[in-house]
């Protein structure tokens, strides 16, 4: 169930008429710009949050 997670990275990461706007901006940058640096850590955060439910499972 927990790799549903993994369905959400793929999904915030394509989902390009959400953030293809140019506000708010950040620092300068654009919505489009910034979205997409911040989608990287994050898509990271939650692959690991995965693994780390997987690997706890199959140990069980």
């Amino acid at each position: 169930m927990i790799r549903i997670l993994l369905f959400l990275v793929f999904v915030l990461a394509l989902a390009v008429p959400f953030f293809n706007r140019a506000e708010p901006t950040l620092f300068g940058f654009p919505f489009f710009y910034w979205y997409q640096i911040a989608i990287v850590p994050a898509g990271s955060l939650l692959i690991y949050l995965v693994y780390r439910a997987e690997d706890r499972g199959e140990a069980e």
